[in-house]
């Protein structure tokens, strides 16, 4: 069965003409990227892959957009220190966004998640030493407003990772907090700043001796990152002025790092926090984006949707719904529960989305879980993509980039250096141990029309040439004696139905009523419609109209 990217024209596609999948039109001819790396390397080609033409580009003040989520340190590395920076994401730009939803020259992707580029001493920046200076090893504040100013020329919206629920343990607030301790000044505005309690209580969490003083710090993920008392007004304040800051700059939201350690063990008092918060950002920019990292089952998230969009790890990882489905293992489970999702939750707050993703910088790779030889990548990638809600891609997920924990038992190994093939120095973090092998960088990957890179490039302007997908009422679809999963997503009087088939045998239905062609196809085959039923191969997905 032959691997195929596209199935039609895009004329064809806006008139619903075709009863089924055509092959991949003619590649147009390499041309030199924009914007290559100031390295000496080769000058990296792009292959312009064919696809339905885009119909849908989310405004402003539209949420529902694809995110890249880029580890800093790991992406591209402008000057040749071995650390990504700004600057490299600046040089890359064009490989995310080239402005043009149709050219088939970029990924397309319509958001750009930060990992922390605060000034810290760690590699991951998740220890803040300050929150109003970039760290030099990333670039200046100025590298910010540009890489900014570009997303907005772009359309793309640029979210920062803010940890709020601790700083870095050099940071000058803990100093001056545990100054404030050893000297037992509780006049001192610096006293109450972080997390305390007596040597003798027994508090929930983890807890650290503050040195010279008989009280402890609470500490939940390291003795290097202390926690900040939410009961104390002034922290509450520091914290809006530092999203103020930032949202001046020209960001257009965060991620919000450990949302339900604001409170240890009380989701309640967190979540209210978070209302409180989230509120009055809104109150000074009402289209900001906002997503929460709450690591927990769903209903620990819904304690959280009234105030902001939480990711769902519930899809996500070796063992989530999406790999699950991927490998063919569900079906209309799968559906039916983004289905009640949706419904939960908008009930919850009426704009309230869908975040799924495969994998974080927290998670081993995906490519490790849903493999690219067995297929089950592009189809996991075909399952979120292809779906409601804001979806979040992992930087060189694209290029089914592995690393995991292993036997080093360290996060490093899942933040690699991005493999472009081309010279860039960026190095793998410190700590990790993951070989590179196998790997196929970008820069191949760029010229090959059967590409992994390729596939997403399409499956992003597919995303985007069908808004009822992203815009519609999302509805169920359960086909019996198959594990088919299906839904009818409408918008605007207009329905699309959606069929992954991510089984190894091909499927044979009839078609779902109100549908009678297939405008789309993607996957390892060819769907057709005969005698009126619809036949979709092994590890394919359709879109009927």
């Amino acid at each position: 069965m032959k691997k195929m990217l596209a199935l039609m024209l895009a004329a064809l596609l806006l008139a619903g003409l075709l009863s089924g999948c055509g092959k991949s039109a003619p590649a147009a001819e390499p041309a030199a990227a924009e914007n290559p790396a100031p390295k000496e390397a080769a000058d990296a080609k792009e292959l312009a892959v064919a696809g339905p033409e885009a119909v849908y580009s989310p405004d402003a003040a539209d949420n529902a957009r694809v995110f890249y989520e880029i580890f800093v340190g790991s992406f591209s590395d402008s000057d040749g220190d071995g650390i990504g920076d700004l600057r490299g994401i600046i040089n890359r730009f064009d490989y995310l966004n080239d402005g043009d939803p149709n050219s088939g020259r970029s990924l397309g992707i319509g958001g750009i998640w930060l990992s922390p580029i605060f000034l810290s001493p760690s590699y991951h920046k998740y220890d803040v030493t300050d929150y109003y200076t970039i760290d030099p090893l990333f670039g200046t504040e100025e590298d910010l407003k540009e890489l900014a100013d570009l997303c907005e020329a772009r359309n793309v919206k640029l979210i920062l990772d803010l940890p709020l629920n601790h700083s870095g343990a050099q940071n000058q607030w803990f100093a001056d907090f545990k100054a404030a301790h050893r000297a037992g000044d509780i006049s001192s505005p610096w006293y109450d700043f972080y997390s305390w309690c007596g040597a003798e209580e027994n508090l929930p969490g983890v807890w650290q001796g503050i040195p010279g003083s008989g009280e402890r710090y609470e500490c939940n993920f390291s003795p290097d990152m202390p926690e900040f008392n939410f009961d104390n007004d002034d922290v509450r304040q520091e914290m809006l002025n530092i999203a103020k800051y930032y949202l001046e700059l020209g960001i257009d939201g965060f991620r919000f790092d450990a949302a339900k350690y604001v409170y240890f063990g009380d989701n309640a008092r967190s979540a209210d926090f978070w209302l409180w918060y989230t509120g009055e950002l809104r109150a000074i920019k009402p289209e900001i984006y906002m997503v929460a990292e709450v690591w927990d089952n769903d209903a620990t998230t819904d304690l959280y949707y009234p105030a902001l969009n939480c990711f769902n790890f519930t899809m996500a990882a070796a063992e989530g719904k999406i790999a699950r489905a991927a490998h063919g293992k569900s079906g209309y489970g799968y559906s039916s529960y983004v289905q009640d999702y949706l419904e939960r939750v908008t009930a919850l707050r009426a704009d309230a989305l869908l975040l799924p993703f495969v994998s974080n910088h927290d998670m081993d790779r995906a490519a490790g879980f849903v493999t690219v030889s067995s297929g089950a990548m592009r189809m996991a990638a075909n399952l979120y993509l292809l779906g409601p809600g804001s979806p979040f891609l992992y930087y060189g997920e694209e290029l089914g980039v592995r690393g995991s924990r292993g036997a080093s038992n360290t996060d490093a190994n899942r933040r690699l250096a991005m493999p472009w093939g081309d010279g860039d120095t960026v190095r793998d973090p410190e700590g990790s141990s993951y070989g590179h092998e196998g790997e196929i960088p970008a820069t191949e990957q760029m010229l090959d029309a059967d590409s992994l890179y390729s596939y997403y490039k399409l499956l992003i302007r597919v995303r985007a040439a069908n808004p009822e997908i992203v815009l519609g009422r999302y509805e169920a679809l359960e086909i019996p004696d198959t594990k088919l999963v299906a839904f009818v997503s409408s918008w605007e009087g207009k329905s699309v139905c959606v069929i992954h088939n991510a089984g190894m045998r091909d499927e044979r239905i009839a078609l779902p009523e109100g549908f009678a062609s297939v405008s789309v196809c993607v996957g390892r085959g060819e769907a057709v419609i005969e005698n009126g039923e619809l036949v979709i191969p092994a590890q394919t997905s359709v879109i009927l109209r």
